[in-house]
């Protein structure tokens, strides 16, 4: 027996939602995640990496199913044409998800800019979507030889340093960031990085010390002064 049209087109939402972005939630605006813009921010389901300070351990699991339906973004975006100067794609980890480059193409279609957040982790999925990209926003966690540690994952150092060399070379326009605490590597390192970064051609940087006890008690006012000193921009934010 041949399947019933109600059948039919469930098998065709099904794969259609398989070919959509899964979103862990969405803020309607924000007036900092995309400089310069308002904009609403999209947080992508799923990370491989295990960083032990992550503030978003809900966006953790890629099997997670949609906390919002990504129709429901869109529908919601349409609202907001002509209010709205843009959308953030952030995590989790955007580039884990093959559907994002559909969904950047929806929200250029609609009128909208993008901005990536991004640690990096996909050096080749991000070098396919920079062209479509207004701004980036990279996460570089820390000195290469740290990385695996951190993140628990092998390999993911090389990733995200190629990733930024790769977005450097794009010409989009963008900051790096990094979370900091004397727990995670040393004050001499967090120079030695900055430096390092600077070389490279990272020019906006952003410095989110973590709170808690003793956590950025080695960060003062002279070290604050050196590392800026590198950058064109440099922000000092609480993490």
């Amino acid at each position: 027996m041949p399947p019933t049209p109600d059948v039919r087109a469930a098998a065709a939402r099904r794969r259609h939602d398989s070919a959509t972005l899964r979103v862990g939630g969405m803020t309607p605006l924000t007036t900092i995640d995309f400089p310069g813009r308002l904009a609403a921010v999209v947080f992508c389901q799923g990370c491989p990496w295990r960083c032990g300070y992550c503030h978003n351990q809900d966006l953790l699991d890629a099997g997670a199913p949609s906390a919002v339906a990504w129709t429901d973004v869109l529908a919601f975006l349409q609202t907001r044409q002509g209010l709205l100067d843009g959308v953030v794609f952030s995590g989790g980890e955007p580039t884990l998800q093959a559907a994002l480059a559909g969904a950047i193409a929806d929200v250029r279609a609609r009128g909208f800019e993008v901005a990536l957040h991004t640690a990096g982790m996909y050096p080749d999925r991000l070098a396919a979507i920079l062209p479509r990209l207004d701004w980036i926003g990279l996460d570089l966690k820390a000195p290469l030889h740290r990385y695996d540690a951190m993140t628990r994952v092998p390999g993911s150092g090389e990733r995200a340093w190629e990733s930024l060399r790769r977005w450097l070379a794009s010409g989009v326009a963008g900051e790096c960031r990094t979370t900091w605490h004397a727990g995670l590597f040393d004050i001499a390192e967090l120079h030695a990085l900055a430096q390092r970064i600077a070389a490279l051609g990272v020019t906006h940087w952003a410095l989110q010390a973590c709170r808690g006890s003793g956590a950025s008690a080695s960060l003062d006012r002279r070290d604050i002064d050196r590392l800026a000193s590198h950058f064109s921009s440099f922000t000092l934010r609480k993490a």
